[in-house]
């Protein structure tokens, strides 16, 4: 009998695996407060990224660089108090994990302790694997990301498809065996072809999590920002907004300026 509906009362790194097993699609977006965080696990979701992108959305930088790891930490405990059910993985940032392994080691443990998290995800393949078998030692699962990885946006000088080439796509390829050798529990696919996408999910027993990688991985994920329509200027093709909140929201803020400004806030029934 198929268990592809299952109910998950709590999300675990095996829920993920049984859910690809059972060809069931696996949904994953963003948060970075209690506030948004509530509303996403209500929503069923099943993994809840606390991404670096916070550096984004949340800090308007340029890039995913500048955030840190305390940062990251503050970001994903607000995540943590508001989840009942999904399974929260936390970025660790550029910085904390690459040079040294035992300096990503510190790094995930402070996310794990400090936080309260889940798991954490790693971007890159072959030239983290000491890091990633470090932390794995430690009994930290680790999800890792592959094709475009942002905190290597200096080296790629654009933020363009990944792994068009056959060259590229057979280092991906080796990557993501790599990775599930390891013990990685579950692998993002950021911008690369869907064939490519395609080809990888069927190579590994791990779940894939695409980004711009196509229908083919095991689930989908997305900047909840971007979702609800309340990021306005980064429109990439793989992004589906399925609200406009910008202009909503700026209309609402309008219109309480416009309330206040005439005396019609707060009128007679909003007051004691």
């Amino acid at each position: 009998m198929s268990t592809a509906k299952k109910e998950y009362k709590r999300v675990t790194v095996k829920s993920l695996v049984d859910m690809k097993k059972n060809g069931e699609k696996i949904s994953m977006l963003t948060s970075y407060d209690y506030s948004m965080a509530k509303i996403v696990d209500a929503a069923n979701v099943d993994v809840i990224l606390v991404g670096d992108s916070a550096s984004n959305v949340m800090a308007g930088h340029e890039t995913t660089l500048p955030i840190t790891l305390d940062q990251m930490i503050y970001h994903a405990s607000s995540v943590i108090r508001a989840v009942e059910r999904a399974l929260v993985v936390v970025d660790l940032p550029f910085g904390s994990y690459q040079s040294d392994p035992k300096e990503a080691l510190r790094s995930a443990i402070r996310i794990m302790k400090e936080s309260g998290a889940h798991a954490v995800k790693l971007e890159g393949g072959a030239e983290i694997k000491e890091s990633v078998k470090r932390i794995l030692a430690a009994g930290i699962p680790v999800m890792g990301h592959l094709g475009l990885t942002p905190q290597s946006i200096y080296k790629f000088g654009t933020y363009t498809v990944r792994a068009k080439e056959d060259e590229e796509a057979k280092q991906l390829m080796e990557d993501a065996l790599l990775l599930e050798k390891l013990g990685c529990f579950g692998l993002v696919l950021e911008k690369i072809p869907a064939e490519l996408t395609k080809k990888v999910s069927e190579s590994l027993t791990i779940p894939t999590i695409g980004i711009g990688g196509g229908k083919y991985a095991d689930g989908q994920v997305l900047v909840v920002h971007d979702l609800l329509g309340m990021t306005h200027e980064f429109n990439p093709r793989f992004l589906r907004r399925y609200m406009n909140l910008y202009e909503e929201m700026g209309n609402a803020i309008s219109n309480y300026v416009s309330d206040v400004k005439s005396q019609n806030f707060p009128n007679d029934e909003e007051q004691y």
